[in-house]
């Protein structure tokens, strides 16, 4: 069957059956983007430590033929991953000791992340949670309601964040629960979530997502994960309208990448796109130093001169705030 058929079958399936059928080795995904796995430096101890795993609707974004094309370099297992970079550590950001035996992280005054699933759609070169210990966190039902408990016993608490892993990896079913205990906890304001499902599965954001979602008393808020203009498909920007015509305020983070977005003209991009689909460009964060993800690091000094021809481009509302989380820190630091 020619490959562009497949194609189109392929995204006619719902979003269980295309992210059952993401690349998930190496050989497939150099294949589908007619790319020799010789001419790259891919290792395949690197995807044995952290697995490969790119939906189709993701991989369609990228240039064939292209060996440096920002969306593969996120997600191609490389031979860097396996270096020792000083001060990269398993535990960058201080998540294990704010995390209670619930999957609730608790380390800001008025929020905290509920750690709902460690799987994700994708799995990004330079994520910060790689090496986390989920399957010690994983939310039983009785993990769950203790984790309900502790929100509730926690009054200073006005915001909950959904995370993981990719909360929208959860049933609709189990997301309505959530979304209904969380309604009835007085003095919660707002319900967040953070994914990247829009960007790499957006089937995924589907009607009955969407009614799931709009039930909330809350404030829902999504934060989408997107770190290059070219991820944004037309399938993303479906996706997107969607979730903003049902009165869903959408944020979104990036982060700062050596040979992905470390660009003025593509950060610059970025924010038009983004904010020409109603979405507001939020952070842009410095990359967290975890264990395999060294070679994506961009120094602040270079990541300060960059923001600063982006605010002397754009207008103010387009340019991102300039952050890096600290362990043991009161809220993300603002850099500028």
């Amino acid at each position: 069957m020619p490959e562009d058929l497949n194609e189109t079958l392929h995204f006619t399936k719902n979003w269980q059956q295309q992210l059952a059928e993401a690349f998930n080795d190496i050989e497939g995904l150099c294949h589908y983007l007619r790319l020799s796995v010789n001419d790259l430096p891919v290792s395949v101890a690197a995807a044995e430590n952290f697995p490969l795993r790119v939906p189709l609707s993701f991989a369609a974004s990228m240039q064939k033929g292209n060996p440096n094309d920002p969306l593969l370099r996120q997600v191609l297992p490389i031979k860097n991953e396996l270096f020792a970079y000083p001060g990269f550590s398993n535990d960058p950001v201080g998540d294990l000791a704010s995390t209670t035996q619930t999957g609730v992280l608790h380390k800001y005054h008025g929020r905290v992340l509920f750690i709902n699933t460690g799987s994700c759609a994708i799995n990004c070169r330079y994520c910060f949670r790689r090496n986390f210990p989920y399957a010690d966190l994983q939310l039983s039902k009785q993990n769950e309601n203790a984790g309900i408990q502790y929100i509730q016993d926690n009054p200073d608490i006005s915001e909950v964040i959904l995370s993981g892993g990719d909360p929208l990896l959860l049933s609709d079913t189990r997301l309505a629960k959530l979304v209904t205990q969380l309604n009835a906890i007085p003095h919660l304001k707002r319900i967040r979530i953070h994914t990247r499902l829009p960007i790499v599965l957006p089937a995924r954001i589907t009607d009955g997502l969407i009614n799931t979602l709009t039930q909330s008393t809350k404030q829902m808020v999504i934060v989408v994960h997107c770190n290059h203009a070219n991820e944004i498909s037309p399938r993303v920007i479906t996706a997107f309208k969607l979730l903003r015509n049902r009165g869903i305020t959408l944020f979104n983070q990036s982060v700062l990448l050596k040979d992905v977005n470390d660009n003025v003209a593509v950060l610059c991009e970025l924010s038009e796109q983004l904010f020409g689909q109603g979405i507001i460009p939020y952070y842009l964060h410095l990359l967290d130093k975890a264990t395999g993800t060294g070679h994506f690091e961009v120094s602040e000094t270079v990541a300060i001169d960059l923001i600063k021809q982006v605010q002397a481009t754009l207008p103010g509302y387009l340019v991102p705030k300039l952050v890096t989380e600290q362990a043991g820190a009161l809220s993300k630091q603002t850099i500028l």
